[in-house]
């Protein structure tokens, strides 16, 4: 199914046997197989994303009216949880690319380069992220301008600099670099780039301890030239917020929808353990053990509470009641750590089974810690969120 004849099936009366949500569900069994091979090599899932194409949900966020698949954020959540049980550096992926595609419409972009990235995305399964994190600055949203710099030609621009952890790298069309100008007062912004470029390199350093298949490499761009009109947003940096308008609550919602994902295929695999484990010094399985299904419990609370504050909160913004930025970045903290403590405690109930390497369990440990890693960051959420309340 593409994604244009899922926006078609969605603009007709009758009801849609196959919701994306089940459809991802189906591709994740799939992804499961070869995600250890893929954390082992730290491999970029080339045929992951190309199923999620002819899936349809390659474009799935992308509005309908031009091609996509017209979905919302609450749809969005749910497709990125069920990738992530199976493969979740794929997941990752796919949260930039729906992000961009859902958010590019409604932003300042010229219309002609909006349906340029949008286009490729619906026909050819293309992917498109951020380059926004260097050397010395770390993230932008802790503040200070890029290295990264445009300078002004004759007929467009010529960008240099660095960028590192640019998930996705190897599998990206469009990047859209987050860079300064040379001029004497400088905007800040980002410059659509084609990855096939004259003078732009990818440089394989991404080597972490999870979510090995993201494929976020260092990208380095020498003299890169793209037109004018490629500069697609930029603005003095006083014009801008911390994530760009529209972008703070899917990145408040769809890392926490990732994670849970991780956190669910740790409670499947640790279910499986304790019906099939039998002691001898106890004659059957370790699930009837009370003690054991009181952990187990505690783990099924973490990810309803999770799942249902995902689910809340995307349907807010699918009907039109947004929520803040520090509401953003505090259930982003909420849930990524909720899903960290799930797969602990899994952990804790398996002993050396949990950490061999033999069993996907530590796995899901490794991919589960990096929700720590994304911004926003538990302690810039925090502070804010103290500094709101006390009117600081």
């Amino acid at each position: 199914m593409t994604a244009m004849s899922l926006a078609a099936l969605r603009s007709k009366s009758e009801t849609i046997i196959r919701t994306p949500a089940e459809i991802a569900a189906d591709l994740a069994r799939s992804f499961a197989l070869t995600a250890a091979g893929y954390d082992a090599d730290a491999a970029f899932p080339h045929d992951n994303i190309r199923l999620l194409h002819e899936a349809g949900l390659a474009a799935l966020t992308a509005p309908a009216e031009l091609g996509g698949g017209g979905a919302g954020l609450a749809e969005a959540s749910e497709v990125i949880r069920e990738i992530a049980r199976g493969e979740p550096s794929t997941a990752l992926i796919l949260i930039m690319q729906y992000i961009n595609l859902a958010t590019l419409p409604k932003s300042r972009w010229p219309e002609h380069l909006v349906r340029k990235v949008i286009g490729d995305a619906v026909r050819n399964g293309a992917l498109v992220n951020a380059f926004r994190v260097e050397p010395e600055l770390g993230t932008p949203i802790r503040g200070g301008l890029p290295a990264t710099t445009a300078r002004r030609t004759a007929d467009g621009w010529s960008i240099s600099g660095r960028k590192i952890y640019s998930t996705g790298a190897e599998g990206l069309t469009w990047a859209i670099v987050w860079a300064r100008t040379d001029e004497a007062e400088p905007r800040v912004g980002g410059f659509l780039v084609p990855m096939d470029a004259p003078g732009l390199r990818i440089e394989k350093t991404w080597n972490p301890l999870g979510m090995r298949a993201t494929g976020s490499h260092d990208v380095a761009l020498d003299d890169v030239h793209v037109p004018l009109d490629h500069a697609a947003d930029i603005r003095l940096p006083s014009e801008w917020d911390t994530r760009g308008e529209g972008q703070a609550a899917w990145f408040g919602t769809l890392p926490g929808a990732l994670y849970t994902g991780v956190a669910e295929a740790a409670r499947d695999w640790l279910v499986r353990f304790l019906k099939e484990r039998v002691p001898t010094n106890l004659g059957a399985s370790l699930a009837t053990v009370p003690r054991i299904q009181q952990a187990v419990g505690e783990i099924e609370e973490l990810i309803a509470v999770n799942r249902r504050l995902i689910a809340s909160a995307a349907r807010d913004v699918d009907e039109g009641r947004p929520f803040s930025l520090t509401e953003g970045g505090l259930i982003k903290v909420v849930t990524t750590e909720n899903a960290i403590a799930a797969v602990e405690k899994a952990l804790k109930l398996t002993g050396n089974h949990g950490i061999s390497r033999n069993n996907p369990l530590e796995r899901h440990h490794r991919d589960v810690l990096c929700g720590r890693i994304h911004s926003p960051q538990e302690d810039t959420v925090r502070l804010g969120a103290g500094k709101l309340a006390l009117g600081i």
